[in-house]
This record gives structure tokens, C-alpha cells and sequence, in this order.
């Protein structure tokens, strides 16, 4: 009896494991089907966890991050290169499209120039119209005295060498200057230059009546009469010192007169010291001027719209009223230029300052430039010249003695392209002949009619049109 008993229980328990076992595998089988999911951290993770779209949508997230990350390499590679050249920079598109030259960017307005003024020449480029290559460039030049002439030769020398289109150079000088200018451009013969001069003595009763303490004296006025001086049909120019050294092509220059809109007729740069403020010293008290007012060093002039706003007058009733008060100008021309800016701000399309790097004695000029190519136009204003304190000074002592000792004969290159004035050229050097100055004197052939505006009593004009590579 107790051996069957002890033969049911292997035999229950043998049933039991046997059906016991495949229900548990079932049980794990069907627990093991389902998943528990956790919760995501972060969107990302949720899209990685996301069985919906399977493999596929996993692959075109990393296809995404890998653009991403060659996007971020490649602005890394364009932020590492050196600042590109002022040729590299020229090669940007204008407005007229597929043109073979443009000219780097300018300011737009007096907003654009204070951010190019801060920043220096680090602005972003700016399409803007192209300067045909064959359209003259007009640049006017008070000069008087050896110490003038000297440094004017140096100016048009470093303008010459840079230059890729014609240029009409107007000199208002005395007679000695006028002797050695017009040796000099006979002596060179340079293509595509034409050169007029007009008497500075016939012109100090216009400005004479103004008492000024610069050292420039009364000709550190005459720019204020250009509008009556120069030709009536001459509607632009560029007005420059004669401590200037340029670094680039003046056609850049030239082009931001497209830049002007509404009223305005003057471009000027915003004075790089604290003189118009006023805190250089005990009880200074400067002529009237806009913020830190204007640096005349570099003007653009736009005269047939100055002549239609009475340019003559404008400038004239500022001065008699601003004179009662102030007895004198500190600084002659520039003095009267910002009073009458500071009464009509609109007249005025403010430069960005690297068309105007002065380099006078506690000047902001270092913020103008971050790189040798930022530097355009150098502007030596300090009464100690190439002594001046400046961090870079030697380099910028440098490029002006490099144009200094520079030949002249070097600059006769053609203008390819451009049409030529051979003939007329010929003439003008067979009237020359051997010395210069005795037929500039007298007046060339076929450059002493009456001008139109009825100013020929103030101009002595000798006109040099070279286009002959070969003298």
C-alpha cells in the first residue's frame, strides 16, 4: 500500500513539471512581447527612442547633424583666413552686374560712416556703382610756398601711382608753387593727366577779411571759394591737403559720390580728435561744430548742387556771425565748414574715417584700421608732421618718404583703352620745349580762351595733357 502511495506522487509530480514548465515558458514568452518605455530627457532623445519610421529616420537625423557639423567647419575655415586685399576687395559685383572693376565699400549715410568710424575698415561690402575706367577724376589742391610744393609732389605722386583712370588736376597756387608743378608734370609727361592752375593772389580778397591763426594763413581759406572759383560746368571734385598720402586708388574715393542722396553736397570725415569738444585744456572754447565735427583734409564737393544752394553766401553769413564772438579761426577753413554744418546737418554725407587717417597728436586714427590693407588715405595734420607720435608711425613715416624719393618718370604708363590725345599733347610739350615755366607764364597755345563762368582774369592756366608713354 505505502509503494503505491509513494508512485501517485512521482507520478502527480511528473505531471505537474510537465505541464508546469510549458505554461511558465508561455507566461515569460508573452511578458517578454511587451516593452516598457522611459521617458525621454530631451526632444532629441525622443526622436532617437521613437520606434516609429525605424532605421530610416535615424539615418536622416545623423545625415542632419553631419551638415550641420561640415557647416560649422567650413565658417571656421572662412573666419581663420587672413582680411583680404584692397584688389581681392574690389573684385565684389555692382549694381550694373557683370562689370570688370568695382571699388570697396563706403557709408551710405551718417549712420553707415559712425559704424565704419568705429569699427574701421571692417565693414561688410556694399555693392555700389563702378567708376568707368576711362571717366576723369577731378582734384582740386590748394598750394603755395617750397614747403607746400614739396609735399604736394609727394601727394600727386602717391595718387599717380595708385591711379587707374584719367586725372584732371586743378591747382589754386602762387607762383612759386605754380614754377614747380609745372616743371615737374612737363618734366614727366605722365598720360591721361591734365593740369590747370589758377592765381591764388587774385583770390585773397575774397577771403582776407577773415582773421585766422593756422599756420596754413590765407591759403588754408581758399577752399572755401572753389564753388566760384573752379569752371561752372564742373559739377564734382575731390578737394585735398596737401599733407596727404594715399594708399589706394582714388577712383574708390571718387565712386562715393553715387553714395549721396537728398541734400547732401559735402563728404567729410569725422574729426579724430577731441578739438571740437571742446576738453582739450582750461577754457578752450572751439568754433561750432556737429559731435566731434569734420576734418577738411579730404572734402567731396558736389558744386553745381553747392552753387544752387548759395554756397557763397551760406558760408559767408556764418562766418561774419561766428567771427563776432570767436575774433578768429583756430583752424581756417575747417572752423567755418563745421559752423555752417552745424546749422544744416543735411548738407553733409559723413566718410568712413579710413579716408582720412589723421595722424595728429591725441587722435582716435588707430581705431580707423586693423590691417595695413584697411589704410586708404593718410592725412599728416600735425604741425610736426612725420614727428608725430603714433603707435604705427614708422610704417606711415615709411610710405610717405617711399613717394617722397620716388621717380616720377616711373608713373608714365598708358591707360589702355582710353582715348588718346596724342596731338594735342605734342603741341603742348613743342610750346613747352626746353623750359617750362616761361610758356606757362604766357600761357600755352590753345589753353588762354575766356572760360565761360568769367573767371579767366583768376586762372592762369597751363594745361598738361600727356598721352605720349615716350618723351
Amino acid at each position: 500500500m505505502l509503494g503505491m502511495c509513494r508512485g501517485r506522487r512521482k507520478f502527480l509530480a511528473a505531471s505537474f513539471a510537465l505541464l508546469f514548465i510549458p505554461a511558465l515558458t508561455w507566461l515569460y514568452l508573452s511578458v517578454g512581447g511587451f516593452q516598457v518605455k522611459p521617458l525621454p530627457l530631451s526632444p532629441l532623445e525622443a526622436q532617437l527612442s521613437t520606434p516609429v519610421g525605424g532605421v530610416g529616420e535615424r539615418q536622416a537625423l545623423e545625415l542632419r547633424v553631419r551638415a550641420v557639423e561640415e557647416e560649422n567647419r567650413a565658417l571656421r575655415r572662412e573666419l581663420s583666413r587672413p582680411p583680404r586685399s584692397p584688389s581681392a576687395r574690389l573684385s565684389n559685383s555692382s549694381h550694373h552686374g557683370n562689370q570688370s572693376r568695382t571699388h570697396s565699400e563706403e557709408g551710405t549715410g551718417d549712420n553707415e560712416g559712425q559704424k565704419s568710424a568705429a569699427v574701421g575698415n571692417s565693414t561688410d561690402c556694399v555693392q555700389q556703382p563702378v567708376v568707368d575706367k576711362c571717366e576723369t577724376i577731378h582734384v582740386a589742391i590748394v598750394c603755395a610756398g617750397y614747403n607746400a610744393s614739396r609735399d604736394v609732389v609727394t601727394l600727386v605722386k602717391s595718387v599717380l601711382f595708385h591711379r587707374r583712370n584719367p586725372l584732371h588736376f586743378h591747382f589754386i597756387t602762387d607762383s612759386i608753387a605754380q614754377q614747380i608743378l609745372s616743371s615737374l608734370f612737363h618734366t614727366w609727361m605722365v598720360p591721361a593727366v591734365r593740369v590747370d592752375f589758377y592765381d591764388a593772389d587774385e583770390l585773397k580778397s575774397e577771403v582776407s577779411w577773415i582773421p585766422n591763426k593756422h599756420y596754413s594763413g590765407i591759403y588754408g581759406l581758399m577752399k572755401l571759394v572753389l564753388t566760384k572759383t573752379l569752371p561752372s560746368d564742373l559739377h564734382r571734385v575731390i578737394v585735398l591737403d596737401t599733407d596727404i598720402t594715399f594708399a589706394t586708388d582714388i577712383a574708390e574715393l571718387w565712386a562715393v559720390f553715387h553714395k549721396f542722396k537728398g541734400q547732401q553736397v559735402l563728404g567729410l570725415v569725422e574729426n579724430q580728435s577731441d578739438w571740437y569738444l571742446g576738453n582739450l585744456w582750461k577754457n578752450h572754447r572751439p568754433w561750432p561744430a556737429l559731435g566731434r565735427g569734420f576734418n577738411t583734409g579730404v572734402i567731396l564737393l558736389l558744386l553745381d548742387r553747392l552753387r544752387k544752394l548759395r554756397w557763397e553766401q551760406m558760408w559767408r553769413l556764418t562766418a561774419e556771425r561766428e567771427l563776432m564772438s570767436m575774433l578768429s579761426t583756430s583752424l581756417a577753413d575747417q572752423d567755418i565748414f563745421n559752423a555752417v554744418i552745424k546749422q544744416n546737418p543735411f548738407l553733409v554725407h559723413q566718410l568712413p574715417c579710413f579716408w582720412n587717417v589723421q595722424l595728429s597728436d591725441h587722435t582716435r586714427s588707430e581705431q580707423c584700421y586693423k590691417d595695413v590693407s584697411d589704410l586708404k588715405v593718410i592725412h599728416w595734420n600735425s604741425p610736426k608732421k612725420l614727428r608725430v607720435k603714433n603707435k604705427h608711425v614708422e610704417f606711415f613715416r615709411n610710405l610717405y618718404l617711399t613717394f617722397l624719393e620716388y621717380d616720377g618718370n616711373l608713373l608714365r604708363r598708358e591707360l589702355f583703352g582710353c582715348p588718346s590725345e596724342a596731338d594735342h599733347n605734342s603741341e603742348n610739350a613743342a610750346d613747352a620745349g626746353g623750359s617750362a615755366v616761361p610758356a606757362l607764364r604766357s600761357g600755352l597755345r590753345g589753353t588762354d580762351e575766356p572760360r565761360e563762368c568769367g573767371l579767366s582774369h583768376r586762372v592762369q592756366r597751363g594745361t598738361v595733357l600727356s598721352s605720349q608713354s615716350t618723351a
